[in-house]
C-alpha cells in the first residue's frame, strides 16, 4: 500500500489555527517549501496549546503523520480528531480523540507517528489538539506538519467504476 504525502489535498481555504504568534502562522508548518525552513516554524501564543483544523479536498484514508519540532518546544502531546468541525480550547476535551501520539524526540526529528488506521479510514477534516510540549515551556513550536495516506478514490477503482458508469 502507497502512502502518499496528503500536501496536495488539503483544502487551504478552510485551514484553521488557533493561539497561533501573528508572524509565526500555520502555513510556515504545513505549505511545501516553508515546512521544509527549520527557520520557518508555527508558534502558539498565549500558551502552549494549538488548535489545528484541516480539511481534505476528498476524502483520505490516513495512515501517519510528521510534526517537526525542537527538543524543548516541540509538541509532546497530541490528539487528534477525525471528522469534528468547529471545535474550540472549550471543548475539545469534550471527545474523545481518535489517536493520541506522544511524540518521541525521533518524531520530532522526522520519525512518522503511525496512527490507529481503523479510526481514519474515510477522513475529510483532521482536527490536531496539541496540548503540550516537551520542555513545558510556555510556547511551543512546530516546523513541519505532513500527513501521509491515501485518497479513498485510488484504492476503490471497482466503486469509482460504477459511479462512471452511472450504475
Amino acid at each position: 500500500m502507497n502512502q502518499v504525502d496528503l500536501l496536495d489535498f488539503i483544502d487551504w481555504t478552510g485551514v484553521e489555527c488557533l493561539n497561533f504568534k501573528p508572524n509565526k502562522t500555520i502555513a510556515n508548518a504545513l505549505k511545501q517549501g516553508y515546512r521544509e525552513d527549520d527557520g520557518l516554524s508555527l508558534e502558539s501564543d498565549a500558551d502552549e496549546q494549538l488548535l489545528i483544523y484541516i480539511p481534505f479536498t476528498q476524502v483520505v484514508k490516513l495512515h501517519s503523520i510528521n510534526i517537526k519540532g525542537p527538543e524543548e518546544e516541540g509538541p509532546r502531546t497530541v490528539k487528534l480528531y477525525a471528522n469534528k468541525e468547529h471545535m474550540g480550547f472549550s471543548n475539545v476535551n469534550d471527545y474523545p480523540p481518535s489517536d493520541t501520539a506522544i511524540f518521541s524526540s525521533e518524531n520530532l526529528k522526522g520519525k512518522p507517528v503511525t496512527l490507529k488506521y481503523v479510526k481514519f479510514q474515510s477522513v475529510r477534516s483532521l482536527t490536531i489538539f496539541i496540548e503540550d510540549n516537551q520542555g513545558s515551556v510556555d510556547n511551543t513550536l512546530v516546523q513541519k506538519i505532513a500527513f501521509y495516506g491515501s485518497t479513498v478514490e485510488t484504492t476503490d477503482m471497482k466503486g469509482l467504476k460504477k459511479i462512471e458508469d452511472g450504475h
